[in-house]
C-alpha cells in the first residue's frame, strides 16, 4: 500500500554515507544498493543498503522511527528499543541482528534511527497471510513444524531471561507490570486509536477486567509481537533473526504464547482458510511449551481473549489510518469490523461487529 511523501533515495544515500564515514574505519564510505521496501508506513521504516569502505563492503539496515503515522500511543522511546536489542544481542542467546549504532538526531533522516547488520532469511508473509499462499504454503510440512517449534524455543529463551536488565520497559503509569498494566494501556489505546463506537472492544474490555486471573509469578520479559511472521528463517527452517520488539514489555509468559497462537489463528481461520499441515495443534503447542518452560500455562482461554482484544484495538487504529490516508471512505466500518474484531466477537459469543466495507486491495480482513 503506497504512502505519500516517500523519502528521496539520493539524499538518503548521501546522509548515510557521511554518517557512516565517522563510524567505519578506513576512510570515506560509499552507500549503494539502497532499497526502501514499500510498506504501510505505520511501523519503523526500513532502509537496506551496502556500505563500501576501502576494500570491504558491509550489508546494513537502518531502522527509522515512524513519522508519517503512529500506530501505538506513548510508544517505547526509540533509544529504549535500541537499548533492549543491544542487551539481547550482547548478553543473551536470542538471535537478534547484530546491533551497530544509534542516532537520536532526527534532522538526519527525519526521525531517530539505529543501524543493524542485514540477516539473510525469509519471514512468513502477513499480506497475503502465509496459510493462504507464498513460500510457507509451498514448504513441506516437516519444515513448517521445525519453524513453529523453533519459534517456541526462542520464546522460552526470552522468558527465561532475568527481568532486571529490562526494568525500563515497565509502563507503571498504566498500572503494575502484568495484566493490570496491559488493560490500563489498551483502555487508553482504544480511546486514542479510533474515535467512533467500538462496541465489541468495549465489551471485551469489560469481560477482561471482570475475569482477570491471578498472576502468581514475577513478571518476565515479553517479546510482545511474538509470532513466526517476525522471525527470519533459513532454508532449513532454522531461525536466523528475531525481529520487531517495539511492543516488548513485562508480564506473564502466557501472554506471549497466546499471541503466538492467536496471530496464527488470525492468519488461517480469520481469513477463511485451513491451517497448513505440519503446524502443531494449539493444544500440542501449549503442552510443548509447558515442557520447555517446566511450568503450567495457566488461564490460556483468558489470554486468548486478551490477544484478540489487543489485535482488534490495533486494527481499529490501522482502520483509522486507512480513512486518514483516503484508502477507504470516511464512513467505512473497517476500524470496527475486521478479521480481528470478528474473531474477538466469536470468542466471547458477542454479536457480529456489523456489515463489512471492502478494505484496500490486498489487505486481509
Amino acid at each position: 500500500m503506497p504512502v505519500p511523501d516517500q523519502r528521496d533515495p539520493e539524499v538518503t544515500r548521501t546522509v548515510l554515507a557521511r554518517w557512516l564515514t565517522e563510524r567505519l574505519p578506513g576512510g570515506d564510505v560509499t552507500v549503494s544498493g539502497l532499497r526502501i521496501p514499500q510498506t504501510t508506513g505505520f511501523s519503523a521504516e526500513t532502509l537496506l543498503f551496502d556500505a563500501e569502505c576501502g576494500d570491504r563492503t558491509e550489508r546494513l539496515v537502518a531502522k527509522v522511527a515512524p513519522v508519517r503515522y503512529q500506530v501505538f500511543p506513548d510508544p517505547l522511546p526509540y533509544a529504549d528499543q535500541y537499548r533492549l536489542l543491544r542487551i539481547l544481542d550482547e548478553r543473551t542467546g536470542v538471535p537478534v541482528p547484530r546491533m551497530r549504532w544509534y542516532e537520536g538526531d532526527a534532522t538526519l533522516l527525519g526521525a531517530p534511527f539505529f543501524v543493524i547488520d542485514q540477516v539473510d532469511g525469509l519471514a512468513p508473509e502477513d499480506n497475503p497471510p502465509y496459510h493462504g499462499s507464498g513460500w510457507v504454503a509451498e514448504a513441506d510440512p516437516e519444515r513448517r513444524r521445525r519453524m513453529w517449534t523453533a519459534g517456541l524455543e526462542i520464546l522460552a529463551e526470552v522468558h527465561r531471561l532475568a527481568p532486571e536488565p529490562f526494568a525500563f520497559l515497565d509502563r507503571r503509569k498504566y498500572g503494575p507490570a502484568g495484566l493490570r498494566q496491559r488493560l490500563g494501556y489498551y483502555a487508553h489505546y482504544m480511546g486514542w486509536a479510533y474515535h467512533g463506537p467500538q462496541p465489541t472492544c468495549l465489551e471485551a474490555l469489560r469481560w477482561l477486567r471482570e475475569n482477570r486471573p491471578p498472576e502468581p509469578d514475577p513478571p518476565v520479559l515479553l517479546w510482545g509481537d511474538s509470532r513466526i511472521g517476525n522471525i527470519l528463517y533459513g532454508d532449513d527452517g532454522a531461525p536466523r533473526a528475531v525481529l520487531d520488539w517495539e511492543i516488548a514489555t513485562l508480564g506473564a509468559p502466557e501472554e506471549d504464547l497466546a499471541w503466538f497462537m492467536f496471530l496464527d489463528r488470525h492468519h488461517s481461520e480469520g481469513i477463511g482458510v485451513p491451517r497448513l499441515p505440519g503446524f502443531p495443534s494449539y493444544a500440542d503447542t501449549v503442552a510443548f511449551y509447558e515442557e520447555l518452560t517446566r511450568r503450567p500455562m495457566r488461564h490460556m482461554a483468558y489470554y486468548e481473549v486478551l490477544s484478540a482484544f489487543k489485535f482488534a484495538v490495533i486494527m481499529a487504529r490501522v482502520g483509522q489510518a486507512f480513512i486518514d490516508f483516503g484508502l477507504v471512505p470516511p464512513d467505512s466500518d473497517f476500524p470496527v469490523d475486521n478479521t480481528a474484531s470478528r474473531l474477538l466477537a466469536g470468542l466471547l459469543d458477542l454479536p457480529a461487529p456489523g456489515p463489512t466495507t471492502a478494505p484496500p486491495s490486498g489487505d486481509p480482513r
